[in-house]
């Protein structure tokens, strides 16, 4: 499975019209050129970079053989392990489920995979 963090009205808007086509927080798939997802590992660090103090915010579990678009593993500056990138609408039937980004109590995201 890959993930992609992002906000729960997101996500139900997206489910009437088949696509997914947010790429990150206030970035669309046309702005940014792809839709960032992540392996298990990298979502709890991105959500703490990206989104911190953010409410909303959900975790879409994705079958990457149900995704239509080509899916890359690119490296991005400052990270260790390439990033796998979702270079197309995201098909809502790929997601398998979601997950609610919890915080702990000093406010830091945590993610464990299901």
């Amino acid at each position: 499975m890959i993930y992609h963090i992002g906000y729960a009205t997101d996500w139900q808007n997206a489910q009437s019209g088949g696509e997914y086509r947010i790429s990150t927080r206030g970035r669309t798939l046309e702005q940014q050129g792809f839709i960032h997802a992540g392996e298990a590992h990298q979502v709890a660090p991105v959500a703490n970079a990206i989104y911190k103090g953010d409410t909303d915010v959900i975790v879409l579990v994705i079958d990457p053989d149900l995704v239509h678009a080509e899916i890359r593993y690119d490296q991005v500056p400052g990270w260790n392990d390439p990033f796998p990138h979702i270079y197309g609408p995201l098909n809502t039937d790929a997601v398998v489920g979601t997950i609610p980004l919890s915080q702990d109590e000093a406010g830091q995201f945590v993610f464990t995979a299901e």
